[in-house]
């Protein structure tokens, strides 16, 4: 579809019913402000970090449980939260001479999956901290960290720092983790978060405790769709028995839930309706491989590779039987401005990070390894949406 096409389109929906009233709300990887169903989640990381309401430290923990429970949508909308609390019980740390010591500590978040060298992580800590941007280069990593001890020395209360994805598929190695966290100032507790069972990461021999969460059970599962549902699609979009299809299908995983319900209701966006169907859903859920890998790896992939991804999931399959044919007709897409060599390159790095999926063919002509078609483990549909909506 070209140019004059998208905008006619957009001019005769012009005075139509709309479905989707914002992409955005119905995201995977995007959090509300108050996740469904996680008060009891909420009260012990709570009580893990009763000690900043009275200016103490908690100490270091970890928050683990599997893909799609919750966990980083808790975490962010509690940390939030705190961050916003009133000056008299949680003062902003300033960059200057401040008038009030802070009387709490502050707070910080962090993506790992967006964070991934030594220079990012004290820059992204530090950035957080202070009012003017921290370059990302022109600076190094030892002067950032200094900077970073410089600002927080003068600090009575230091800061808790939320490290997120940090046992995930793809994730930091944990020593260099560790490493990560000894070069912190000696104010400065952190909550790591992934999906390890403690027994099976190192991490926790640096917690004093470990926090369980659990899968989303069917009816709040529910919930969670219903109430993205009501605030990004048109009103009775989407039926409770359609909710709890895929809540079943999801089995406790939200990511998954909600990327069933991206695709079902883009599907019947572009069919020009106004309410999901039994056919949407399972169109949806027909796309969702099994398992998935979470959408928030893909799109924290470096600019150039998330636009050889986008130009990929373009292609039909008949064009991706091979890395060979698939690099030319990645190549030669017209919003590619990359070498072939580069593009293959990038195929193959995210074939090995789990980004995309080679799987072996039958096209064997005897003369070395068979071929292997691209293939991919999440759903194409919602990346190749919220790429463009970023864009």
């Amino acid at each position: 579809m070209d140019l004059d096409e998208r905008i006619q389109r957009r001019q005769r929906r012009g005075d139509e019913p709309r479905l989707v009233r914002e992409y955005e709300s119905l995201s995977p990887v995007a959090h509300v402000a108050e996740p469904s169903d996680r008060g009891p989640v909420f009260e012990r990381l709570l009580d893990h970090l009763e000690p900043v309401f009275d200016g103490n430290l908690p100490p270091n923990a970890y928050l683990y449980g599997p893909f799609g429970c919750g966990k980083s949508a808790v975490v962010t909308a509690l940390f939030a939260r705190l961050a916003r609390l009133p000056t008299e019980t949680r003062p902003v740390i300033h960059t200057s001479t401040r008038a009030a010591e802070p009387t709490s500590p502050g707070f910080v978040y962090l993506d790992m999956r967006a964070t991934t060298s030594e220079f990012a992580f004290y820059r992204s800590v530090l950035d957080a901290l202070v009012e003017e941007s921290i370059p990302k280069d022109g600076i190094s990593t030892e002067e950032v960290r200094a900077r970073l001890h410089r600002r927080l020395g003068s600090s009575r209360t230091g800061i808790v720092v939320a490290v997120d994805h940090v046992t995930d598929p793809g994730s930091i190695d944990t020593d260099d983790l560790v490493a990560l966290f000894a070069g912190l100032p000696s104010n400065v507790s952190w909550l790591a978060i992934g999906r390890a069972d403690p027994s099976a990461t190192r991490l926790v021999e640096y917690t004093a405790t470990s926090i369980h969460v659990e899968r989303y059970r069917r009816q709040p599962l529910v919930d969670v769709l219903m109430q993205r549902s009501s605030m990004g699609l048109a009103p009775q979009a989407l039926e409770h028995t359609l909710a709890r299809q895929i809540a079943e299908w999801a089995a406790g995983n939200a990511h998954d839930a909600l990327a069933v319900l991206f695709v079902a209701a883009d599907r019947a966006s572009d069919e020009g309706r106004t309410r999901l169907t039994e056919g949407d859903v399972a169109a949806a859920t027909a796309e969702m491989p099994r398992p998935a890998i979470s959408l928030g790896r893909v799109l924290a992939l470096p600019a150039n590779e998330q636009l050889v991804l986008r130009a990929l999931t373009e292609l039909r399959p008949e064009d991706r039987v091979s890395v060979g044919r698939t690099t030319e007709a990645v190549s030669a897409a017209p919003t590619v401005d990359l070498s072939p060599g580069t593009v293959r390159r990038f195929l193959y790095e995210m074939a090995e990070a789990g980004i995309v999926e080679r799987v072996q063919t039958d096209g064997n002509d005897g003369r070395g390894r068979p071929p292997s078609r691209i293939e991919f483990p999440f759903p194409p549909t919602v990346f190749r949406r919220l790429y463009d909506l970023d864009r």
